[in-house]
């Protein structure tokens, strides 16, 4: 069994073996994964933290060894909290945004196999309990981030990569896509009944769940709609005032406790 991890910014991860198939999720700096397929030069990949597969182009593939992802695994690490910093040794410097991985970070540089990297960014305290204040901290520096399916960072992103990143950021590990994250948090019965840093959940006309955003005060959401931003909500679902109408139908909201 192959192993290894993100060693460039963002790495698209593909339905199918194909530069032109859809971006499923994103593989980013510092996240370890599995090698469970090949195909040609071609790579399926299942993510440690969340379990996704998609496909790589075997040239972004980063080996590490079975024992470095076990250990992987069974940390907790911090994420980077400036927008853009640079990883780097004496050979190479790679640009990182907010909420890669810092694997093994120890206040001045990370260890990816048996190679040690500076890092002289901001980090995340992982074994931190977050409040909703610092959810919303975090997720403000989203704010205007461009839309892109499958897109999981500061550069282009999606509604449940959005909020699977502000989550990860505090120190929780949600599921990849809406639909999963709604299985996690206790429901929140009415829309009045909201608080900061609940997640809101959003179906199409079959019922099946479709997006998510993050609840603010005063009945606002945030969530990547075009663009990561912030709406009213209401017992209907999201309510575009620049285009004056109803963008989501809301489902259900849940309340993550940490």
């Amino acid at each position: 069994m192959d192993y290894g991890i993100g060693m460039l910014s963002v790495v698209p991860m593909r339905a199918e073996t194909s530069d032109k198939a859809e971006i499923v999720t994103q593989l980013t700096f510092g996240e370890c994964y599995e090698v469970v397929g090949r195909d040609g030069n071609w790579l399926q990949l299942q993510l440690a933290a969340d379990g996704y597969r998609g496909w790589i182009d075997a040239k972004q593939h980063a080996p590490v060894s079975a024992d470095y992802y076990k250990e992987w695994c069974s940390t907790q690490h911090p994420r980077a909290m400036d927008l853009v910093q640079m990883v780097s040794n004496a050979d190479v410097r790679i640009p990182v945004g907010i909420g890669c991985y810092l694997p093994f970070f120890d206040g001045m540089s990370i260890r990816v196999g048996e190679e040690r990297y500076q890092y002289t960014g901001r980090a995340s305290n992982p074994s931190s309990t977050a409040t909703a204040a610092q959810l919303l901290k975090v997720a403000n520096n989203f704010l205007k981030a461009p839309y892109l399916w499958g897109g999981k960072s500061i550069f282009g992103i999606d509604c449940s990569g959005f909020t699977q990143l502000v989550f990860g950021i505090c120190g929780y590990q949600l599921p990849r896509d809406a639909y999963q994250q709604v299985s996690h948090g206790e429901e929140v019965h009415f829309v009045t009944q909201a608080q900061p840093g609940d997640l809101a959940y959003f179906s199409n006309p079959e019922g099946r769940i479709t997006h998510v955003g993050l609840v603010l005060e005063g009945q606002q959401i945030m969530h990547a709609h075009g663009e990561v931003r912030i709406d009213t909500l209401d017992h209907n679902g999201i309510y575009n005032a620049e285009r004056k109408r109803y963008s989501h139908n809301l489902r259900i909201i849940k309340r993550i406790h940490f």
